[in-house]
């Protein structure tokens, strides 16, 4: 029987360790994936630090995985051996429930995720399910697409999504992993992109991404900033940061929306007439669809909107995801199978 590597965590706390495993096979609607690349993501540490509940161990993290498609299971037709494919953080959903019944397959009942729900992409191999798969077009290398799986995705769906038309002024707040992102995004897109972060030595890096304009929230009001520009339509809150995105509020526009992608453990405070008076209003927003990964990536290639990565061989793993939890990455972490 064939053998793979892969990187499990035995239960919560455990830490990662590197196994070798059989190569699995897949089932009906399946298909196994040959792992090129997969990001590693701040979620992955539900699973390693057993936070989401119920989790099965030994599971393999990682659900921002770009391979090839190695081999399929019966009834799977779409997809045949050798398609360059991702899969992200929606791993499959049951087609079922009220949500699936209404198209909205990310809020299904009892959907699935990569790492989480079944074994994800610290390995060689994978299965997954054939509604999870997107397409990687011609343009991209694995290692390029895999971080665009769960942080591109998030913030160019959440970015289209959000009401904002070309050239109105949309702020990024935060240029970490999914900032950096966003203001490439936002730029592309035709808004007036603005970068909020912390301290001047954040201004070149915001406009070398394509920022027009950037506010350096350590020296003066980023609301008061963002008024002297019009008000911002929306603000994409990247950061991991109640008391940061509370700090912004007042520099939305009249209908304005702050759009939270940042999972922060502190509350968001707004005096309830800042949302009234100016009707404004706050959302969060999730990652997407197999469909939804397909168009960011198409949109990647044809803007030229890339992540910065640093990257590890598969066996170093466990450093890997260290650095990530650092917070010191510049700035998405990726684990390349090929090494």
């Amino acid at each position: 029987m064939s053998k793979m590597r892969a990187v499990q965590a035995t239960g919560p706390k455990a830490g990662l360790q590197i196994v070798e495993r059989p190569v699995p096979e897949p089932g009906a609607g399946a298909v196994r994936v040959k792992i090129g690349a997969c990001g590693i993501c701040h979620s992955d540490s539900m699973t390693v630090e057993g936070h989401w509940p119920g989790i099965r161990y030994p599971r393999v993290p990682g659900h921002e995985i770009a391979g090839v498609v190695d081999a399929t299971g019966p009834s799977v037709t779409a997809w045949k051996v050798g398609d360059r494919v991702g899969v992200g953080w929606h791993g499959g959903h049951c087609g079922f429930c009220d949500a699936c019944r209404r198209g909205d397959f990310l809020s299904c009942r009892t959907g699935e995720i990569p790492g989480i729900s079944y074994d994800g992409g610290y390995a060689d191999y994978m299965i997954a399910p054939a509604v999870a798969l997107a397409r990687i077009p011609d343009g991209l290398s694995e290692i390029e697409a895999a971080p665009l799986m769960c942080a591109g995705i998030t913030v160019y769906n959440s970015l289209r999504n959000s009401g904002a038309r070309a050239g109105d002024v949309v702020a990024i707040l935060g240029l970490g992993g999914l900032g950096h992102l966003g203001v490439q995004f936002a730029a592309k897109a035709g808004f007036m992109t603005v970068g909020i972060a912390r301290g001047k030595d954040k201004e070149p890096l915001a406009r070398k991404l394509g920022a027009m304009h950037y506010i350096d929230s350590q020296s003066g009001d980023p609301a008061a900033e963002l008024q002297k520009l019009g008000g911002a339509s929306v603000i994409l809150a990247t950061v991991t940061s109640g008391k940061a995105m509370s700090a912004v509020l007042g520099g939305l526009a009249v209908g304005g929306k702050l759009v939270v992608l940042g999972a922060a453990a502190d509350p968001i405070e707004v005096p309830p007439i800042v949302l009234i008076g100016g009707r404004r209003s706050i959302a969060g927003w999730p990652s997407g669809t197999s469909i939804d990964s397909e168009d960011t990536l198409a949109f990647s290639v044809q803007t030229g909107v890339r992540s910065m990565n640093e990257v590890f061989p598969l066996p170093r793993a466990p450093e890997a995801y260290a650095r990530m939890m650092s917070g010191e990455a510049r700035f998405r972490v990726v684990l390349d199978a090929r090494g």
